[in-house]
């Protein structure tokens, strides 16, 4: 089934994902389609906040419908979407860090770690965001990158605009200073300065 539009352009109702230089590009739609729930969880996971995550979603789809034409390997379009959503990721922390607001959360505070538990400890899903909450921007971002959205260490180095060596040396500081982290939750020894 072709499409017709008003300039008499006909462009064909579906075409998957270019992976080829040589490739037609892909649709936005599709981009969409492709990236969008990866691009949701990595901003979350960087701003902490729903409403944020959104906001950076969209400017990133935003700046693809502007400037994605110009991409010339359309193989790289998941590395320009999470290195655009990076960026903009930083710009708005820039403008957060010099409002900074701190809130405090009563239930956070004073509740009581079960002993028995701690034979087998387990790390949940909510103890694992907070601890990844409470990791640097600079080791948080490579961290979710090479584990939870699977991108090479090429990949990543593209996205932060940063060389390999250092992506690798953040993974495995990110790795320590996440496991510290674990511990001290488990330990439910946390320092009033660490908390979120």
């Amino acid at each position: 089934m072709e499409l017709t539009l008003d300039f008499g352009i006909e462009l064909p109702a579906y075409r998957p994902i270019a992976r080829r230089v040589t490739d037609s590009p892909p649709s936005f739609e599709q981009i969409v389609d492709a990236h969008y729930q990866g691009l949701h969880r990595f901003a979350l996971s960087m701003c902490r906040s729903e409403a944020t995550a959104q906001d950076l979603v969209q400017q990133t789809f935003l700046q693809w419908a502007k400037k994605g034409h110009t991409l010339r390997d359309t193989s790289k379009v998941k590395t320009w979407l999470f290195t655009t959503i990076y960026r903009e990721w930083l710009s708005i922390a820039r403008r957060e860090k010099k409002h900074e607001q701190v809130e405090f959360e009563p239930e956070l505070h004073g509740v009581a770690h079960n002993s028995d538990e701690s034979e087998n400890p387990r790390v949940d899903g909510a103890t694992l965001q907070k601890a990844l909450e409470q990791l640097d921007p600079n080791y948080r971002a490579p961290l979710v990158l090479f584990y939870l959205k699977e991108l090479s260490y090429r990949e990543i180095a593209e996205s932060l605009g940063i060389p390999i060596g250092t992506v690798m040396s953040r993974l495995s500081r990110a790795k320590n200073h996440l496991r510290s982290i674990l511990l001290q939750l488990e330990e439910n020894i946390i320092p009033a300065q660490f908390t979120s």
